[in-house]
């Protein structure tokens, strides 16, 4: 593969075994998802479509890639014995040098849980019920932003307040079937983590005075059986009776669940469901999720943020976005994002904040991926 401007800082020969590697693997891949035998194992015959997924973008690209370059080889023969070629070949190169930045950016590093499925938790904190009710807001916003993506929600618990808001809520988040490269839940909803600041006038507030409360967002890939595996020696498991607002009797039976992981210590409580059973059940979907993540934190830790889940600059313990309701306006403090089409994004349309995010992601794993042959180059000279 000819290097271009988009590849100036990388090393060509890196860049084309990997290539290389790719388009052997999709092609392996390609013969073995024809095989019926593979699709009598249907969670190896997933996995195997959603690698195939991942690797069509890259090779569909350098295919186009292949083909431009020939075509500019030809137009410059041509253009020596006639001169209309010459535009031709300046076309060519333009579409050739936009192709290799395409490519260097699917070669990036892919965050490998992009994938996943979430656990979503939306829990009020500073304000009092107006923050429940905005919890209420953000919930709603989450709602509708998954159905306009196609994705299905299962509330999983919910506790609300006494005007209607919500406490703190944990919903599951699902794509239907495999997602593109990108277009995840974990890949779009990863960077919602932190605290969320609103500026408007409260309900409960008969002043019409501007009040600023916060609400937590957590978002968690969702673990699988074989991500996190739990002892059932390690659990503490604690029955009791589910109450709702102002602490009126839901249930007349001990259906609510707290379940206890004695060695983190990590406790979560489930009393959405009837039955104790489904609570129990999921209570361990959310605790998998938890400790799959504080794995994930571990691990990040050791290997000095090798691999970075979200925008550098993000620090769940701080404020990530403010939605002034007075001006229409939402702010993104991570990446200086700022729009004035709060009534929208509350309404579930997050692209644009979103995209914002995903770009400034993208922008960074992409400097971080040229600075790593270039370092690798200096140790080699050292």
């Amino acid at each position: 593969m000819a290097s271009g401007p988009g590849f100036a800082s990388a090393s060509d020969e890196e860049r084309d075994v990997r290539l290389d590697d790719l388009i052997e693997e999709y092609a392996d891949i390609e013969r073995r998802l024809a095989d019926p035998e593979v699709h009598a194992d249907q969670a190896r015959a997933r996995r195997l479509g959603k690698r195939y997924a991942e690797l069509t973008p890259i090779v569909n690209v350098y295919r186009e890639y292949e083909g431009v370059r020939s075509d500019l080889e030809a137009a410059r023969e041509l253009a020596g014995e006639d001169p209309s070629f010459a535009v031709e070949a300046d076309e060519l190169a333009g579409r050739a040098s936009t192709l290799e930045e395409q490519i260097e950016r699917l070669l990036i590093p892919r965050d490998p849980d992009d994938d996943k499925d979430v656990l979503l938790e939306v829990k009020a904190g500073e304000g009092g019920e107006e923050s429940a009710l905005f919890a209420g807001d953000l919930l709603r916003m989450y709602l509708r932003y998954a159905e306009r993506q196609g994705w299905k929600t299962e509330v999983l618990d919910a506790t609300q307040s006494e005007l209607g808001g919500y406490k703190d809520v944990t919903v599951a988040v699902k794509t239907r079937g495999n997602a593109a490269p990108g277009e995840g839940v974990w890949a779009r909803l990863k960077y919602e983590g932190g605290v969320h600041r609103v500026q408007r006038v409260p309900v409960t507030e008969s002043q019409g005075r501007i009040h600023t409360s916060a609400v937590g967002v957590l978002v968690l890939p969702e673990a699988e059986d074989v991500d996190v595996r739990i002892d059932p020696n390690d659990l503490r498991i604690d029955v009791y009776r589910s109450s709702g607002p102002g602490g009126q009797s839901v249930n007349t039976t001990d259906s609510a669940v707290r379940i206890t992981h004695l060695p983190t210590g990590t406790v979560v409580s489930c009393q959405n469901e009837k039955s104790q059973l489904q609570n129990k059940e999921q209570a361990l979907r959310i605790l998998r999720a938890r400790l799959l993540a504080i794995a994930q934190e571990e691990a990040d830790a050791a290997l000095a943020a090798e691999r970075r889940s979200q925008v550098r600059t993000v620090d769940r313990s701080e404020r990530v976005r403010t939605y002034n309701f007075p001006e229409n306006r939402i702010s993104d403090h991570r990446v200086g994002y700022k729009a004035y089409n709060l009534d929208h994004v509350l309404d579930g349309d997050l692209s644009g904040v979103l995209q914002a995010l995903i770009d400034a992601d993208t922008a960074e794993r992409l400097a971080a991926a040229q600075d790593r042959p270039h370092a690798s180059r200096e140790a080699d000279r050292r």
